[in-house]
């Protein structure tokens, strides 16, 4: 019984860990489903990013926060880690990175679709 009890908890805490990783989840919008961060803050892609390269760095960033992505974070579930200019990392989504957007001021919101034509919300 107790082998039983720890192995049922040891499939649940890994459950948890895989859960807790995962860096973005999916949110309702009035453009339907997006990406959203863990605040519910909705997730952009720019059109100028190259696959698995961000383009968006030093006064784009500040207005396009990236999505960090943590020391050691493993890819997996079509999220990948990019290497960003400054030698941080960020997540990205089927290749294309992940960023929030500061005119967004509360969670569902979607006001940096199509923003200068090449930001997009990132669709699952």
């Amino acid at each position: 019984m107790l082998r039983q009890v720890l192995i049922a908890t040891a499939i649940f805490s890994m459950t948890g860990l895989a859960v807790a990783a995962t860096p973005a989840k999916v949110g309702d919008t009035t453009l339907g489903k997006v990406l959203v961060d863990e605040k519910g803050m909705t997730l952009y892609t720019f059109t100028k990013d190259s696959e698995g390269k961000s383009a968006c760095n030093g006064p784009c960033a500040k207005n396009w926060p990236p999505l960090m992505a943590p020391a050691g974070a493993k890819s997996g579930d079509g999220y990948t880690v990019v290497q960003r200019e400054d030698g941080s990392q960020q997540w990205a989504y089927k290749g294309q990175p992940l960023y929030t957007w500061v005119k967004d001021s509360k969670p569902g919101e979607t006001t940096g679709e199509g923003v200068n034509q090449v930001w997009h919300v990132a669709k699952p």
